[in-house]
């Protein structure tokens, strides 16, 4: 079972319909969403700020999420994957986004929908990115334009994916 930890008398919440690995560790002011799945390994660290995970998240494998004290929470939409080791630091990560493997986002990051992040880009503290397109490496910077067929095969299809992997595990 996932080690679930209270902190200052806050203790995480998870969503009946989600799915979490058995080795996760999950500590203090932090809600999972309905049909999320979170994987082997990861952190979700809400000890100094919260942490809001919507539906349908998945978080993969060996992934940190946490903030910095007295910083902004680390707030992340529905339908958002999240590839395996990355970092997500007290940032905004909105609805219908792909995080590449590796990539590390940093506090006060807005990502908006549609966004593509590439695996091991850095999109450094206090950036907002533009709505709709792939970043790339380190710093992050707008590659292209996410294509249609980008967004049905990489965003979409990735979080369909995952919602599948999750029932194989439930």
């Amino acid at each position: 079972m996932a080690s679930l930890i209270e902190v200052n008398g806050v203790h995480p919440w998870i969503d009946a319909d989600a799915w979490v690995a058995e080795n996760v560790v999950i500590s203090g002011d932090v809600n999972i969403g309905s049909g999320s799945s979170i994987w082997y390994g990861v952190v979700i660290r809400g000890d100094v700020n919260k942490i809001r995970i919507g539906k349908n998240v998945n978080i993969q494998d060996l992934t940190m999420v946490h903030g910095t004290k007295g910083r902004g929470d680390t707030l992340i939409g529905d339908n958002v994957s999240i590839g395996h080791r990355a970092i997500i630091h007290g940032c905004q990560i909105e609805s219908k986004v792909l995080i590449g493997m590796g990539a590390i986002i940093l506090d006060d990051v807005i990502v908006p929908s549609g966004c593509i992040i590439a695996a091991g880009a850095l999109v450094t503290s206090g950036t907002h990115l533009e709505s709709g397109y792939i970043y790339a490496g380190t710093p992050a910077r707008k590659l292209k334009a996410v294509s249609p067929e980008q967004a049905q095969v990489y965003i979409e299809g990735t979080a369909a994916a995952y919602q599948q992997y999750r029932e194989w595990y439930r």
